[in-house]
Order: C-alpha cells, then sequence, then structure tokens
C-alpha cells in the first residue's frame, strides 16, 4: 500500500474555499459518504459555526446544511470532483482533510502506486497538484487470507471498488462462486487489515526511518 500527501488548488468556485476566505482560517474536514455527484461531510467550524451555517444555506451548490452543536456543520453539497477522484481510484482518506482560501491537502492511501497516479490525473483536470509526499509502507503484506485476498484481487480486477462501481456485490459474490454475505464478510475483513497494518506501519518509528 502507499501513502499520498496532495496539495490541490482549485480552478473553480468552492463554497468550503469561501468560508475559509471569510475568515481567513484553515478549516478541517471529515467526508462521510459519497452518492452520484454529492458528498455529505462535517466542517469543524469552532467559534465560526452560525457564520458558516448562514454561507452555506444560501450556497447553491449546497442540498442540505445542519448544525451539530454549536462548533460543527453537516453538510451535503455537489463534490468539486475530489471525493470521487479519489474513490474511482480504490483511494481512502486517511485523516480529516484541510481546507483554506487558497488550496486543500488530502491525506490518501492506495492499495497500487497506479492508483494515486491516476487519483494525481484526476485532481488535474479540476486544479493544480502538489504532491508533498508520498511512500509505500515497508514490512511485509498484511496476513490476509488465501480467500481474502482472492476475494480483494477479484474485486479490483473486475471494478467493484471503481466509482461508479462497474460490478455489483452480488455480481462479485456469483463470480467468486459464494454467497454475497461471505462475500462482504471477506471484503470487511481484508479492508479492516489492510488498513490496519497500513496505519500501524506509519506509528512504528522503527518502519518510518
Amino acid at each position: 500500500m502507499y501513502e499520498a500527501t496532495l496539495h490541490l488548488q482549485l480552478e473553480g468556485d468552492c463554497v468550503l474555499s469561501e468560508l475559509a476566505s471569510k475568515t481567513d482560517d484553515t478549516i478541517d474536514i471529515e467526508v462521510l459518504e459519497l452518492h452520484d455527484e454529492l458528498v455529505t461531510l462535517i466542517v469543524q467550524a469552532k467559534e465560526h459555526a452560525r457564520d458558516y451555517y448562514e454561507t452555506l444555506s444560501e450556497a447553491e451548490q449546497v442540498e442540505h446544511v445542519e448544525l451539530l452543536g454549536s462548533e460543527a456543520i453537516l453538510v451535503t453539497k455537489s463534490s468539486c470532483g475530489a471525493y470521487p477522484a479519489i474513490h474511482r481510484n480504490n483511494g481512502v482518506l486517511r485523516r480529516q482533510n484541510r481546507i483554506d482560501k487558497r488550496s486543500r491537502v488530502y491525506h490518501i492511501l492506495a492499495f497500487q502506486h497506479e492508483d494515486i497516479t491516476n487519483i494525481i490525473k484526476d485532481f488535474q483536470s479540476f486544479g493544480t497538484v502538489t504532491v508533498d509526499a508520498l511512500s509505500q509502507f515497508p514490512g511485509a503484506d498484511p496476513a490476509l487470507t488465501s480467500r481474502q485476498r482472492e476475494v480483494v484481487e477479484t474485486a479490483l480486477d473486475t471494478g467493484y471498488f471503481e466509482w461508479p462501481r462497474r460490478i455489483s456485490s452480488e455480481e462479485l459474490a456469483t463470480e467468486l462462486g459464494i454467497t454475497r454475505g461471505t462475500c462482504l464478510e471477506h471484503l470487511r475483513k481484508a479492508q479492516a487489515k489492510l488498513l490496519r497494518d497500513a496505519v500501524n506501519s506509519l506509528d512504528d518509528p522503527q518502519l518510518s526511518t
């Protein structure tokens, strides 16, 4: 697996960049869900929550906005393109994203170097990209069972992790000759192992030197 830190400067307008410009502050974003061309996320607004809420409520890009307590906002909005680009190229956001008035930072995990390359290419279609860091996780491969590895590799080959998916979970299960429930369970356990080993390798000082 690989980790990349990408800085993206959007060429188009985005309401989140507008928020950062108003307060000249950095905003932390946590993505919850992608659906079609919409993204649902939490904006950590802190003391700017009320002002951000009013701006988001009036923005054409925003489908839904809701205050979460006094410092956070739940938002569903049209995507600038970054989150779908990450998802369709098998990427996973490792941490919160950070946005300021000029750019945004994404920390991305991906299974293959080619996935990172494709994410960068997609980013370049709507902005200027700078690669701040790119590294491969050291050490042995995660201890997947042979069946888990088969399921993950088949899912990758058939486009299950692409966005939009080229194959459903039912079709993937049929391809593997197992039930849908068993297929999803193998995928869940394999993804958990891959991500856990990746994060552990980053936190191990002996592996990061």
